[in-house]
């Protein structure tokens, strides 16, 4: 797997890094887009890819060895856990989302916004294409 599409980290935002790191691979397994026995980015690949220390990759892959997300292999490249065959159904997928679409609502009545159109903002962003 190419460490530099493994995943993406904004360095601006008050999130840690390892943080985003471990909810980026937990989106990418719930829906799929990793199965088991996918290999991950070993840490310094990824370290060097994403230009952050190699101990913060190893905290995040570490915490998602303990939730069973990520199986490690001796001397090998750690591999998504095994239970993990295909995505989860789309109920867990939106639990995910969940606490992300909390705090955008939560954040748009702080700015006092109307409904309708912080409505149709999302509808835009998730129109958008990737970069």
């Amino acid at each position: 797997m190419d460490p530099t599409h493994f995943v993406h980290i904004n360095t601006g935002s008050t999130e840690p890094i390892y943080r985003q790191l471990i909810e980026q691979v937990r989106r990418r397994v719930a829906a799929g887009q990793l199965k088991a026995g996918d290999e991950i980015p070993s840490v310094r690949e990824l370290a060097q890819a994403l230009a952050v220390h190699p101990m913060t990759i190893s905290k995040a892959y570490s915490m998602l060895e303990m939730e069973g997300v990520l199986e490690r292999r001796r001397g090998l490249s750690m591999v998504v856990a095994a239970q993990h065959q295909r995505a989860q159904p789309t109920a867990d997928r939106v639990e995910l989302l969940r606490p992300t679409l909390e705090k955008a609502a939560a954040e748009a009545r702080q700015l006092e916004l109307p409904k309708t159109q912080t409505l149709q903002l999302f509808k835009t962003i998730l129109d958008e294409t990737q970069a």
